[in-house]
């Protein structure tokens, strides 16, 4: 079954081995995702996020522009097998001409440094989703994770919103065409965008906060707030985001885990509002889904629990495509 993913890192992972020399692509390689994976797996439709680390980067868009580059690159090599897409009408010609599609995403709103002008140039080089914040405050609003340039850490839930910026940025965003992305961003940043929204917005890769209290999962309010709004949220891989571990249990990323939080939230907002964003080479942990070949894993196993061909295809492409056709111009 064809799927789209709503998040991953892989670009980001081959943009900095390219930088260090090593001979990697987007073709083939040992990464979670590359496009014979993706096309093993049915893949339909990827979001390749670009991550930008404030704790190491002191130009934000600049390193965010040379990404894009890497990506374009690798696209340009591999165009007859994948192509990039910016609106729902290329996504459905690229889908019956037999190609993937790969739409081009930021993970850090840092990377517009707060500028409504650069956030437009973002927009102009095809990037179609942000995430508001990772984990460092920054000009738009804070997330739930803060770490500060030292790398000190601090958890837990932050009632602290956007800013006047970060207001204006969801606005332009949403006069531009472009999906915003909660994933990462604060409690009180998430009821900001409630408010200051009339398009549905994404959280590409959080998953249940009921089930697994990480606080980049969402609550039941939020759940069915987003669900409300028509948006949807990517149940993510990482073990961390499937459930609380004791310390004397092997950490891994299991399947049936993932149903479980896919059946909560069903419960809470509706089938509508589940999709998928594996989070596949941003995270580290053991994975029963190794990679993206392996994706039809999780279609047996939902099928094994009960789920109807139209819930999974919901899941798998449908929901999120939804989303795609009313925001993406």
């Amino acid at each position: 079954m064809k799927y789209v993913d709503m998040h991953c890192d892989t670009i980001g992972e081959i943009h900095e081995r390219q930088k260090k020399g090593e001979n990697i692509s987007l073709r083939e390689s040992s990464l979670h995702i590359d496009l014979n994976k993706l096309k093993k797996g049915d893949c339909g439709l990827q979001n390749f996020g670009l991550f930008v680390h404030l704790g190491r980067e002191d130009q934000p868009f600049l390193c965010c522009a040379k990404m894009i580059d890497t990506f374009y690159q690798e696209i340009e090599k591999n165009k007859e097998l994948i192509c990039p897409v910016t609106s729902y009408r290329e996504i459905e010609r690229n889908w019956k001409e037999g190609k993937m599609s790969a739409l081009l995403t930021v993970e850090e709103g840092a990377a517009c440094q707060g500028d409504l002008s650069l956030l437009r140039d973002l927009y102009r080089l095809g990037v179609r989703m942000m995430t508001l914040t990772w984990n460092f405050e920054n000009q738009l609003g804070c997330p739930n994770k803060k770490a500060d340039l030292s790398g000190n850490q601090t958890w837990g839930p932050n009632e602290k919103g956007l800013t006047e910026k970060g207001k204006e940025v969801v606005r332009e965003m949403e006069r531009l065409g472009m999906i915003i992305d909660v994933s990462h961003l604060s409690d009180g940043g998430f009821w900001d965008v409630v408010r200051c929204t009339k398009n549905p917005f994404v959280a590409s890769h959080s998953n249940a906060r009921a089930l697994a209290s990480h606080p980049r999962n969402l609550t039941d309010e939020m759940i069915k707030a987003l669900s409300e709004k028509g948006g949807v949220m990517g149940i993510n891989f990482c073990d961390l985001f499937l459930k609380d571990w004791k310390k004397e249990e092997k950490q891994i990323s299991c399947i049936s885990q993932m149903v479980e939080h896919i059946k909560h939230i069903k419960q809470v907002g509706g089938i509508e509002c589940i999709g998928l964003g594996t989070d596949f080479d941003g995270i580290t942990s053991e994975l029963e889904i190794e990679n993206a070949s392996q994706m039809p894993k999780l279609e047996w196993e939902m099928k094994k629990q009960g789920f109807h061909s139209s819930e999974i295809e919901a899941v798998f492409s449908k929901n999120v495509l939804r989303v795609y056709k009313e925001v993406l111009k």
